[in-house]
């Protein structure tokens, strides 16, 4: 969520921390601000968007060789100036230390009252200003052991860089629980939350792992791990698509992601040429060998990917699965299963409660882990076994869309070269698999090709307040994913259900004013999914209906069809989602919200 960019450079460092903090808007913030060494700490804050604090700096004439900025979204205290970062800590009334931060402090009320009886006056709300009082009351004339001994002292998760009013030549960077990178360069070297913000400034990043602390000065970086053993790490070359910012022909990245899904699917698939262990790792064989059963975990959009590839996992390679919500596993003692492969899906690679979640599987007793992820960088990545990555290219919009179906891209491989080794997958049905996979970036550009009709359904649900979304099978998560979407981006309550469970208790919310959108597939389900229809037309529900072109269902009196090109089998979750990305995009559109930055809602969840 929050994001971090810091620099020590000869030159004035501001444009390149607001630039930074521009590249990293796309994970959501509701604060920003940036502080510089220029005759003693300066700083200036704002809770408008970064373009606004670039006027404020520019108005003030903010410039340093030495600095940090940040984007906050706020967990302790409201968005205001006052709880904006980055946060100061004086001494005989001189700025003496300045800190931002991201992630949670969870002993911060204890420090923050152990502080104020020492006199330390606190103007915010956050836990980052008790960070930077220890930082100061610890300050002994070198910071870079002063904040070694502060961080002993923090619970939580934390990613936080320190600079200070008498050592105004450095840096210093710690991370426990959060992401950190440094960027290195000639003769300036760089901190961030994201490689993403030093993009076009520097591709030379190095990954901090877990409880390392950086001293970032001019002319190099010294890093020490969790024991204060002097440490090296591996510097490496990162794209980090500098030019995905640009939006080119559409109205907002939202938008030009669902379009970007058939290359991202293209690229996710790109070298698969069969159902091999090996796409998931050198180990893989060994490990599929063991495993008999798999246990799901992940957050939001993720987990309904999960949900997705349990039916292919248990229907096709006939392997048990359990989908679990990370959040919910982390704090209880299930049964432990040392022989299930524990599978973890984020975008980011940094989701908290999912990493949280893997960490404690681990401590359970679970030996054999696969990340599925879009970044290869990522923690999560790096403290798997195996991993898959889907390659769908960053992702901008909060609302997540081509990441889901990449991931299912990537569940339905793992499905598949399960199923094979197992015995459960004929060289004939390999063969027609990996058809349906080559061809299904063109199946997916005819089902944005229905974008006019959809934009004609958006008029009609933008003037709703509630919605329902059915589905059955393999599209229940289908449907949930259509319903959080919607909700995510246009503020319209919307709640999804097997339409099976229909009487038992939703039926009592449909209505004329109740829209109920409806994903039908040409499967074996579609004869109870009619007379599910049926159900709702009866009590005067509106039926939307998202349908394979050969199921039989017509257009008629409070019946609204819009139909896909082609039924794609096992394949069909990965279209529908599709058309219900394009209904919650354009419905928010029409109601005039921020597509790209919902309220309350942030892109990369590093807090719990």
């Amino acid at each position: 969520m929050c994001g971090i960019v810091g620099a020590v450079a000869q030159r004035n460092i501001v444009p390149i921390l607001l630039e930074g903090l521009k590249r990293l808007e796309y994970r959501g913030y509701d604060s920003c601000g940036v502080a510089v060494h220029q005759d003693g700490l300066k700083r200036s804050r704002s809770v408008e968007r970064v373009a606004e604090l670039e006027i404020q700096v520019g108005d003030t004439g903010l410039a340093g060789h030495v600095g940090i900025a940040h984007t906050r979204w706020a967990t302790h205290g409201v968005p205001a100036t006052n709880n904006a970062h980055p946060h100061f800590s004086s001494k005989d009334d001189v700025d003496r230390i300045a800190v931002v931060h991201n992630g949670i402090i969870e002993n911060y009320e204890e420090i923050r009252s152990e502080l104020q009886a020492k006199g330390y006056v606190f103007v915010s709300q956050t836990d980052t200003e008790a960070i930077a009082h220890l930082i100061n009351h610890l300050y002994d004339g070198d910071l870079l052991r002063t904040v070694k001994t502060a961080v002993k002292r923090l619970h939580g998760a934390f990613a936080i860089a320190v600079f200070c009013h008498e050592e105004p030549e450095h840096i210093v960077g710690a991370r426990l629980g959060c992401p950190l990178v440094v960027g290195i360069s000639t003769h300036e070297n760089f901190l961030a939350s994201d490689a993403m913000a030093l993009a076009g400034t520097t591709d030379q990043i190095i990954y901090l792992e877990e409880g390392d602390v950086v001293d970032v000065q001019l002319h190099g970086v010294a890093i020490t791990d969790l024991n204060d053993k002097a440490v090296e790490r591996t510097v490496q070359t990162v794209h980090a698509y500098s030019g995905a910012i640009d939006l080119g022909p559409y109205r907002h990245y939202m938008q030009k992601e669902i379009f970007e899904q058939p290359r991202a699917i293209t690229d996710t698939l790109e070298g698969v040429h069969g159902f091999t262990p090996d796409l998931f790792g050198k180990n893989a064989a060994q490990v599929f060998g063991q495993i008999n059963a798999i246990q799901i975990l992940a957050c939001g959009t993720s987990l309904y990917s999960g949900m997705t590839a349990k039916y292919w996992l248990e229907g096709v390679a006939g392997i048990p699965v359990n989908v679990e919500i990370a959040s919910e596993y982390r704090y209880r003692q299930p049964a432990v299963n040392p022989d299930a492969l524990i599978v973890v899906i984020s975008q980011s690679g940094e989701t908290a409660d999912t990493m949280a979640a893997l960490k404690y599987a681990k401590e359970l007793g679970h030996k054999h882990s696969l990340a599925i992820c879009n970044v290869a960088t990522s923690a999560m990545v790096r403290e798997t076994e195996l991993s898959y990555l889907t390659r769908a290219g960053v992702e901008i919009g909060v609302a997540s869309t081509k990441a889901f179906t990449t991931q299912l891209a990537a569940l339905f491989l793992l499905t598949l070269t399960l199923a094979k080794m197992r015995g459960r997958l004929s060289n004939e049905e390999e063969a027609a698999h990996l058809k349906n996979l080559r061809h299904l970036p063109v199946a997916l550009a005819s089902v944005l090709a229905l974008e006019p009709q959809i934009i004609a359904w958006a008029d009609v649900f933008a003037r709703k307040e509630n919605a329902l979304f059915l589905g059955r099978g393999l599209h229940y998560p289908i449907a949930l994913e259509g319903a959080l979407k919607l909700k995510e981006i246009s503020y319209i309550h919307a709640e999804a259900y097997p339409a099976g469970e229909l009487k038992h208790g939703p039926l009592a919310l449909v209505t004329e004013e109740m829209p109920v959108v409806t994903v039908a597939p040409n499967d074996t389900l579609i004869e109870k999914l009619k007379s599910n229809m049926q159900e709702v037309r009866a009590r005067g529900g509106q039926l939307y209906v998202f349908a394979d072109a050969d199921s039989r269902i017509a257009s008629s009196d409070g019946v609204h069809v819009i139909k896909l090109p082609e039924h794609y089998g096992l394949l069909s979750p990965i279209l529908h989602v599709v058309s219900l990305q394009l209904l919650a995009y354009h419905t928010a559109l029409a109601r005039g919200t921020d597509v790209d930055k919902p309220r309350n809602l942030a892109k990369s969840v590093t807090v719990e």
